[in-house]
This record gives C-alpha cells, structure tokens and sequence, in this order.
C-alpha cells in the first residue's frame, strides 16, 4: 500500500534536521533534449555542487533490493505514481550521506504536490530555480539527431513530456518565478554559449573559492615579460592563453583566480 511505502522510506532517514541548511537548487527543463545534464556536469565541475537525479536515486534504491526498491518496483509496474514522500526521503537521505553543503537536484519538483511535499519535509526552501528554457522544435530536432537509440527519443514521447511540462511543472516555475527564484537559462543555444549563461548565474558561488591577486602576480609578472622579450603579439596571446586556462577574472578592482 502506499502508506507502507512512505513508512519504509521513512524508516530509511533518521527525521533529525542538521543546523546548517544544505543549499539546494531544483534543475527544471521543458522536456528532453534541454542540455540540462550536460549543463548539470559542468555546474559540478567549476562550482563543486553535488548533482541528484529522482529518477536514478528511484532506480538504484529499486536494483538495490531492499523493502522499499522492491515496494516501488510494484508500484510503478502496477501503473501507480510513486507518493511524493518516498522520492524526498531517498533525496534526503542521499543529502544527509554526502559530505557536500551544495547540491543539485535534477528533475524534481515536476508538480506542485512534489515542491509543497518536499519542502514541509526537507524544511529546505531552493536557493532558486535553474529553468533550461529550449523550444520544443529544437529539442525534437536535438533528440531525433543524437541517435543514441533511447526509447524516449521520438516525436510523439518528445511531444508528451512537453505537454505534462506545462500541464505539471509550469505552475513550480510560477510559483517560483512569484518569489523571484527562476533563473531562466536560454538552452536553445550552442552549449559552451549555454553554459557562460549558467556561469553568469552561479557567479555569486564563484566568490566563495576566488583566490587574491597576491596568489598569481607571479604569472601576470612572467607574461608581462614574456611580452617585452617575445614580442608584443606573441606575448599578449600567451597571456589570453593563461587567462583562459586559468579563468581569471577582474570583480570588484582585484584579479581573482577562480
């Protein structure tokens, strides 16, 4: 039953609540095809977040065999909705088992009674809402071209997901936009174009790991030289080149190396 369900996945996590808030940002997309997975890496990548999907911590806790994979397992073979509870306590618990403060939790909130529910029992507000927006066309477009023989990658699933989007997902975005926390990321675009979009969102995280001027002028000193011996052009690219390895940065009157 579903009540049993919910009890086993709460018999799962302790209810205790640390002090410190974990931070956590939904990731939200019109249907497959966004980018936002690739996207999602990148974020884990340059700002050290760690990335949560719904649906792989449902299919994990299913393959692991325990009371509460084999409980979901009937469930979504009898065609059920799996209770709002038992995916927010498989998040929480894999919140709690991390080391990390900061996470991304990919394709969830998808309706209204998911967000209500995750944030009565988490007692987690998101810090905001990262929404890949892409039109539907380049989605299918995107989707029909990868030919990676996924089962969801055709026309008419395409055009399903988008439809429950919007039927679902849209009023989270709502909400959220309400409260001003989306951040609406263009996704139609090439993905590193994307993802100077997504770094413009997170640059505020940025500031946390910047290091001070003193850390690198040593570089800045050798290119400058580099510059007065090599030539002015040969040096000026040598010093793009580092700049770009390095990604470093001019906020607020310092360089930052990031």
């Amino acid at each position: 039953t579903m009540g049993s369900v919910v009890d086993a996945a709460n018999k799962e996590v302790n209810g205790t609540s640390s002090a410190k808030k974990p931070t956590v940002i939904f990731v939200l997309a019109g249907g497959p095809g966004s980018g936002k997975g690739t996207q999602c890496a990148y974020i884990v990548e340059h700002f050290g977040y760690t990335h949560l999907s719904a649906g792989d911590l449902l299919r994990a806790e299913i393959k692991s065999g325990s009371e509460n994979g084999t409980m979901i397992q009937n469930m979504i073979k009898e065609g059920k909705i799996v209770p709002s509870e038992v995916t927010i306590k498989l998040l929480q618990k894999a919140i709690q088992e991390n080391g990390n403060d900061k996470f991304l939790i990919d394709g969830f909130p998808r309706n209204e009674e998911n967000r209500a529910a995750f944030e009565k029992v988490t007692e987690i507000e998101p810090k905001f809402v990262l929404f890949f927006d892409c039109p539907e066309e380049e989605m299918e477009r995107r989707l029909l071209g990868r030919n990676q023989g996924r089962e969801d990658d055709n026309i008419e699933t395409i055009r399903k997901r988008f439809k429950v989007f919007l039927e679902s997902s849209l009023p989270v975005i709502q909400y959220y936009e309400a409260k001003g926390k989306v951040r609406k990321i263009h996704a139609a675009k090439p993905i590193d174009d994307v993802f100077q979009e997504v770094k413009a969102v997170f640059s505020p995280e940025a500031e946390k790991v910047k290091t001070p001027i003193s850390a690198f002028c040593t570089i800045l000193e050798l290119t400058n030289l580099l510059t007065f011996y090599l030539g002015c052009s040969l040096g000026s690219s040598i010093r793009k080149e580092i700049s770009r390895l390095i990604d470093l940065r001019y906020v607020a009157g310092q360089w930052h190396l990031y």
